[in-house]
Parts: structure tokens; sequence; C-alpha cells
């Protein structure tokens, strides 16, 4: 969608409409903030609509694709909207992978042909077009591959093993797993096999395969690489466990040159020190499946969200606040490297960057680059949030993956914390659609990236 006709868009949307400060006296105390903050977003309600509208102009945002462009498009005059000063984008190459339009997987089974519900993984190379037929061995780790040896040559390699369900945070659960979805096509073809077949990274039980990307190690042959719905999963190791299975893959997936996309900026200026940077980022695109909602779309949501609340407050910050929309995070990160490399050269001075990529659940904290005695300031800094259930403080950490690569550059880094015993269901998915995003954890969500915001940009 061209500007002329996002911004012809916006003009039917007052509720998107820049808004002016109140002339009513600010909330002097952080306390006073955090309340006015938290009403007004439960109130006013409009990071929902911003969710929906970015989901109805751009529900694929694939990096290369059209849905990305349309969405690029749609961020900067967001901005615009609101009112945000220098909107501007920073042009990025990024990677350019297409689905296409064949994913199938069937074996043959006593009663017939049987099909599973399958996803390619993002940079994935295709199959013939008759596809590829081969047995297959089941693992659940890359050792179990490696001790069989000669037995794995010529096969599909199947990597079953779950995220696992005893642990209370499903990052660190989907950390254990994703190795397989990752590495998985490369392991494979080192020992000898034809294609990796993946379990799809989710605790659910459901016949809905989840994306993601994978990675060809140099000097390795590429071998397709599909997720596997987690029913799907439980079915062909039912099988397997009765005798030899064969399966039959076909993937049209492919690998385009480079293309152009633009990471999106926009700036809420300080009012003392202008030149002093607080990022508050997160990232523009999306799988190519569902909405791209929970990952990253209620990111992007509260982003936008917040800066127009500080401005409907007129809570303008000591220090500037700058969105950035990265773009190519899901499969490269190739805008956060852009804007890092931006960052160094523009000379204005970075005091920290902060990011939201958990998905629209409820805040229950932050994460902080931070340890010991600036850790504990931080602790009491963020006592409004304690106080109200979402003060969780995890020291030492690397922030969220686009403002990761801030951290060697001595910025102080931080990461929102959702509830995020759902995350999963929809991660990568087609499921990741709006309706499975709930409008006040997301309004909740845009009030403390922007109270944060402001105290990161106050101290």
């Amino acid at each position: 969608m061209p500007v002329r006709s996002v911004l012809a868009a916006l003009a039917l949307a007052p509720w998107l409409l820049a808004q002016e400060p109140t002339p009513s006296e600010p909330p002097r105390t952080a306390e006073e903030r955090c309340a006015a903050l938290l009403a007004a977003a439960l109130e006013q309600n409009r990071a929902w609509p911003l969710l929906e509208d970015l989901a109805k102009v751009a529900p694929h945002r694939l990096s290369g694709s059209p849905g990305l462009a349309r969405a690029v498009e749609w961020a900067r005059a967001r901005m615009a909207a609101i009112g945000l000063d220098a909107v501007r984008l920073q042009e990025v190459a990024v990677p350019h992978w297409e689905r296409g339009e064949v994913a199938s997987f069937t074996v043959a089974t006593g009663a017939g042909e049987e099909s599973f519900p399958i996803l390619a993984l993002g940079g994935s190379v295709g199959t013939p077009s008759e596809g590829l037929a081969a047995e297959l061995v089941m693992v659940r780790s890359f050792e179990d591959l490696r001790a069989l040896g000669e037995r794995a040559r010529g096969r599909i390699v199947f990597f079953n093993r779950p995220m696992p369900r005893a642990l209370q945070n499903t990052f660190q659960a989907y950390g254990q797993a994703v190795p397989q979805r990752s590495s998985g096509a490369s392991e494979a073809a080192r020992a000898g096999g034809v294609a990796a077949l993946v379990r799809s990274m989710t605790t659910r039980i459901d016949d809905h395969p989840h994306t993601g990307a994978m990675h060809y190690a140099d000097g390795v042959a590429k071998v397709p690489s599909a997720a596997i719905s987690t029913r799907g999963a439980e079915r062909l190791a039912a099988l397997l466990a009765k005798g030899p299975v064969v399966g039959r893959l076909r993937l049209d997936c492919r690998t385009l040159p480079d293309a152009p996309s633009h990471n999106v900026l926009g700036e809420l200026r300080g009012r003392e020190l202008p030149d002093e940077i607080v990022v508050i980022g997160a990232h523009l695109d999306a799988w190519d499946v569902g909405h791209g909602a929970h990952d990253d779309g209620a990111g992007v949501a509260h982003c936008l969200e917040a800066v127009r609340l500080l401005r409907e407050l007129g809570l303008r910050p000591r220090r500037t606040i700058r969105v950035v929309l990265f773009t190519n995070e899901e499969n490269g990160l190739r805008g956060a490297r852009a804007y890092a490399e931006l960052a160094a050269k523009e000379g204005r001075r970075h005091v920290a960057a902060f990011e939201t990529d958990r998905g629209g659940g409820m805040p229950v904290g932050l994460t902080a680059s931070y340890t010991g005695a600036e850790l504990e300031a931080l602790r009491e800094a963020i006592q409004p949030l304690r106080d109200r259930g979402m003060g969780q403080l995890v020291g030492g950490g690397s922030g969220g993956a686009d403002v990761s690569v801030l951290k060697p550059m001595g910025v102080p880094v931080f990461d929102l914390i959702t509830a995020a015993h759902r995350y999963f269901n929809f991660h990568h998915a087609d499921t990741d659609r709006v309706e499975n995003v709930d409008e006040r954890e997301l309004a909740v969500g845009a009030a403390v990236v922007a109270w944060f915001a402001h105290l990161l940009a106050e101290r």
C-alpha cells in the first residue's frame, strides 16, 4: 500500500490522529505516572485497534515480501499521525525466502496413504518436484542421531524432542528444544540424511505446525526441512513404534536475492537532553502464516501506543525516546545490525534500549543487563510495578534479540517479560491471530512500556 493510500486510510480513523498533550498538570511522581498511564491505556483502548489495523493491512510480513513493505509504510504513517518527531525510514537489505505453494508429507500405511500437517521451515531448500521419498528414523537429540551411525544414511530424520512441559518458564523450554529446528537439517545431512522433519515448538498437542528460521552450516549439504504439528508427531511416533515407515516430502520453497526493506524510526524529543536516546523497540516483520499478532504485532502496538500515551498525558521526557520498529528479526537480524551501525555513527548517546517481543500477554516484569548495585537500584525504582504484581526483575540479561546488538556498545538493554504459558500455543503458527490477543492485557503492556521508557529517559 503506497504512503498516500495509508495516509488516506488514517483520515478515516480519528482515534489514530495526533493527540495534543493535555493542558492539565502532568502526574509528578512515579506512582502517579504509573496509575495515570494504566488508567488511560485501559480506558481509551487504543493499542487494540492499532494491532487490528496492522493485521488488516499486512497480516503476512516476512522479509522481502509485499506484506512487509506495506507494514513499513503503515508504521511510518502511524508515527506521523501520533505526532512523533524525525519520522523516517532506514534502508536495510534483507533475506528473501518464499514458502511456495506446495508443502506435503505423507506416509504409506496398511490403510492407504496418510497425510500430516507440515510447514516448511524458513530458509529451507525445496525438494524435487515429484517429492522426496525415504524411510524415516526418529531421534530426540543430536546425540541420538550421531549414535545411529550409518543407520541414518539415506533416511528422513524425524526430530521428535518435545518442549519440556515441566518447565514453568516456556521460553526456557523453547530454548531447550529449538536447536533441532534451527540446526536439524545440517545435523541430518552430516549423518547422511536426506531431509529433516522437526516436531513443532509448542507444548500444546494440536494440528497446527509452527514454522521458524533454520540455518545451514557452511560446507554441509543442504537438505529440505519442515515442521510437523505436535499431534502429527505423536501419530508418526506411534507408527514408527510398530515398524518401518516410508515418508514422502514435497516442498517448493526457494531463496531469492536480498530485497530492500526498512527500519522505521520516530522520536518523542527530550526536553533537556534531546541528543541522549532511549530506544523502545519491537520487530515489524513476521512469518507468513497467521497475523504475527503476538510475534510481534503486539510489541509494535505497545511501542506506538506508549509514545501516544506519553504525549496524551503531557509527559515529555528529559531525554529523547526513540521508537525503532526493526525489520528482519525473524530470519536474520539485519535491521538490528543496521540500526547498531547507525547508532555508532550518528553521534548521539544511547543511554538505554528496551524491547518488547514476548507477545501481548499480561506484563509480569523486566529483564535488565544490570547486575549488582545497579540492579538493586532499579528494583527500588520500579516499585510502582512491583505494587501491581508486574515487578519481576531478572538481571544479567541481553535484552531482546534486536536490542541485544547494542549491548556490546555499552548500552544497557532491557526486555519486557509477559505471562507466557500460552505464548507458544501461537508462536510462528497460523493461530497467531489478533483474536488470540487479549485487549486489556495488550493495553496494560503499552502502559508499562510507556512508564518504563519514561523512567529510563528521566534518570
